[in-house]
């Protein structure tokens, strides 16, 4: 095949963020925008010739012709295999197995997530390297650097490849493999939970669902697991085809933006269970029968019942949270005694966790959860693990929380997203943060008394790895909590996102309205941000 080596300019703007570099779709249509940066991942990378590449994404918009283009640059840099799904479809957690299982030297994953899709909205772009994980930031720091000083860009003149047939294709010495990109994820799931047991209790009618793919990448996946192999009736799966603007809604999987399943599991007559996942397949909603679970009990609840599930039979050998998930899976390690580590947000940071055993589950409030089966969060996987809980417990969702806070306690929990803040509004709020922090240890207000305030700063315990700036953190005397934190997924402006906190223990005041709850907090937090006065906004964007 013919090799170009073609020049070009390099942007300012590609640096990555915990999950890759997200965009509007017309950034990365602008000249080489795309080329530059897939250039400079490989520019950052040793030793991938004659090597295996992974590629996929969630199939929004962009998402074909993307494909098309880094086929031509790998190509062109040295790799012998290509392994993509078919469509050029992969969701996040089965790029992540696939990478694992064929042993790909690394994998391209094209996704923004659960940000919109469409010829206006966003596109998104990440590496993941060989353990399936995404890329460590000491190569994200090195890649935003070649960004910044290409020049140039190899690509390969070679036709469009066929992505729709499964097989494999020859060019030269370019091995191009497209795969069924549901069979490996399914017969992955088949081997951590019971699929026996949930035939039954479909079949027997103990348990009814519902699964909302929103128009996402989960929507083949939910339909061949949840219908074709377990046997849940046709119809289960919800907006399961995949478009490239996800139907025009907003594929987060929380109860603003998946309102069908949401109003369906609070009407009467509802189903037993209800989920969604979002864009790229990574995330999930747990419902039950009028009840939604928080992705922070979410997690403490399955830590909690790990050994029914039978991966997980003989036990975990530890847990791990985002630094703002809430304390409720610190309680459940404490009583069964298992080590539980805290982390900045961002997947990456459980991948050496994870590799050296020392935890198998680990979770984020952003309706993330996961376990060593792969090295990404993995939504239809939580999905499953409810179902297999379910069935294994005999009993309904609600009754599997309300007997988890009698053993644990409850941790009343929300967050606050303020979205599309003005860049410079959003850091000075982070700036006016940082100048109050020293002297609020020891300050009462009302019932509370400030035991730290600080900016949370990560040690690996494997590698030593330093991250700093991870979030502004105010902690009180009672274990409550006020949290801070400029999330890096939005593509307009920024969105500032106020995470609260507060145990409590007595059972009586358990079934409290979180909001409610929390509202002193939530005044407190006004205080000492400011964000309503500084942005003029009279209340959060969404609510979670």
């Amino acid at each position: 095949m013919q090799i170009n080596t073609l020049s070009t300019t390099a942007y300012t703007d590609q640096k990555p963020g915990t999950s890759g570099l997200r965009k509007k779709v017309t950034v990365f249509q602008q000249n080489n925008y795309l080329e530059n940066f897939v250039q400079s991942i490989f520019n950052s990378l040793d030793g991938f010739q004659g090597q295996s590449l992974v590629l996929g994404g969630d199939g929004r918009y962009f998402n074909r012709e993307a494909i098309q283009i880094i086929i031509k640059i790998a190509a062109a840099n040295g790799f012998s295999e290509l392994i993509i799904g078919q469509g050029g479809l992969l969701s996040t957690p089965a790029a992540s197995h696939i990478i694992r299982k064929y042993k790909a030297f690394g994998g391209i994953i094209l996704s923004a997530s659960h940000n919109p899709g469409g010829p206006d909205d966003d596109f998104g772009i990440k590496y993941n390297v060989n353990n399936g994980g995404p890329a460590p930031e000491k190569f994200t720091d090195a890649l935003f650097e070649n960004t910044n000083s290409i020049t140039e860009y190899k690509i390969a003149e070679i036709s469009d490849l066929d992505l729709d047939n499964i097989g494999q294709q020859q060019i030269d010495d370019l091995i191009v493999t497209i795969i069924d990109p549901v069979a490996d994820y399914a017969e992955l799931m088949a081997s951590i939970f019971d699929f026996e047991l949930l035939k039954n209790s479909i079949s027997a009618g103990f348990i009814t669902l519902c699964f909302d793919a929103m128009h996402a990448i989960t929507g083949p996946y939910a339909t061949r697991i949840l219908e074709d192999i377990l046997g849940a009736p046709k119809g289960t799966v919800i907006n399961g085809i995949p478009l490239e603007d996800f139907g025009g809604g907003h594929p987060d999987p929380n109860m603003a933006h998946a309102k069908e399943l949401t109003d369906l599991m609070f009407a009467e007559d509802c189903p037993t269970f209800g989920a969604a996942s979002d864009g790229d397949g990574d995330r999930n909603m747990i419902m039950g029968a009028n009840v939604f679970v928080t992705p922070s009990d979410s997690l403490a609840i399955m830590a909690a019942n790990a050994h029914l599930i039978p991966a997980y039979a003989k036990g975990i050998s530890g847990v791990a949270r985002s630094m703002p998930t809430s304390q409720a899976v610190d309680r459940v390690a404490t009583k069964m005694g298992l080590p539980c580590f805290e982390t900045p947000t961002g997947w990456k940071y459980f991948g050496n966790l994870l590799d050296t055993g020392e935890i198998t589950l680990c979770g984020e409030e952003s309706f993330g959860s996961g376990s060593d089966h792969v090295r990404e969060k993995d939504g239809l996987w939580a999905v499953l693990f409810w179902l297999n809980l379910i069935a294994k417990r005999r009993q309904p969702v609600e009754q599997i929380v309300q007997e988890h806070w009698q053993t644990f306690g409850r941790d009343i929990y929300c967050r606050h997203d303020y979205e599309a803040v003005d860049l410079e509004i959003a850091n000075g709020i982070v700036e006016h943060l940082r100048n109050q922090l020293p002297g609020l240890a020891g300050q009462s207000f009302g019932d509370y008394t400030v035991k730290y305030a600080d900016e949370f700063s990560y040690t690996d315990p494997i590698d030593n790895s330093v991250s700093n700036n991870q979030g502004i953190r105010i902690g009180f005397e009672d274990g409550s909590r006020i949290i801070y934190r400029l999330s890096g997924t939005g593509t307009v402006g920024a969105t500032l996102r106020i995470y609260l906190e507060k145990f409590e223990a007595d059972t009586n005041k358990h079934d409290q309205d979180a909001q409610h709850a929390l509202s002193f907090l939530i005044n407190l937090a006004e205080q000492f941000c400011e964000v309503k006065k500084r942005t003029g906004r009279t209340e959060p964007t969404v609510i979670t």
